[in-house]
């Protein structure tokens, strides 16, 4: 119980460290990291032999997943984003039609946009299951852990993911490089990514 305690407390340290650095990013380094990370995810094998992706709109303080979008479009891949459930953990990841959709689509009260829940639209563990997950988080470490807002949405999903389909889908994390720490604290229900991606990694 202790360690859990100590667990949690050393996360909402960090989260606000990191929401701290972030902040401090100006608006030409975030685009100058994000354009640098989207041509290491070009030139990825794991991205290029992916059918199926899914992939985060991004929040301010993330990075800037527009150009990576588009080209998942131009390479003919099929492309999911997050649904989140604001009341629970539950996250859904939704067939987007367009890079052109995303400028309609509504915000939460968090500010991120997201298809309306009542629409229906195609959900990829149902229909096939991914290739590709990229995933958003506020820290990660050399050892691939991930600490992300505390809401456990992608924690949840992920588990998910390794029930409904055979071959586990390929996690990559992206991130700048002031986002990565000598240790991330984690506790039993953290899953870790299969890479963090960064400037200098």
């Amino acid at each position: 119980m202790a360690a859990a305690v100590a667990v949690s407390s050393a996360k909402r340290s960090l989260r606000a460290e990191l929401k701290q650095r972030l902040r401090a990013l100006s608006a030409e380094e975030r685009l100058r990291q994000s354009h640098l990370l989207a041509q290491k995810v070009f030139t990825h094998s794991e991205y290029q032999k992916s059918k199926r992706v899914s992939i985060f709109l991004s929040m301010p303080d993330e990075i800037e997943t527009e150009e990576i979008i588009k080209d998942i479009f131009r390479q003919g891949k099929t492309c999911f984003i997050p649904r989140y459930q604001l009341q629970s953990s539950h996250m859904d990841m939704v067939k987007l039609a367009s890079p052109e959709e995303i400028a309609s689509l509504p915000r939460t009260s968090w500010n991120i946009q997201q298809p309306g829940e009542d629409e229906v639209l195609e959900e990829a563990l149902s229909t096939g299951g991914l290739d590709l997950i990229f995933v958003p988080g506020l820290g990660f470490d050399k050892q691939s852990n991930r600490l992300g807002r505390g809401k456990g949405y992608y924690d949840t999903y992920l588990k998910r993911c390794l029930q409904s389909q055979d071959v586990k889908p390929y996690t990559l994390a992206l991130a700048f490089k002031e986002q990565i720490c000598l240790q991330v604290p984690v506790d039993e229900n953290d899953v870790r990514v299969d890479e963090v991606l960064h400037e200098d990694s």
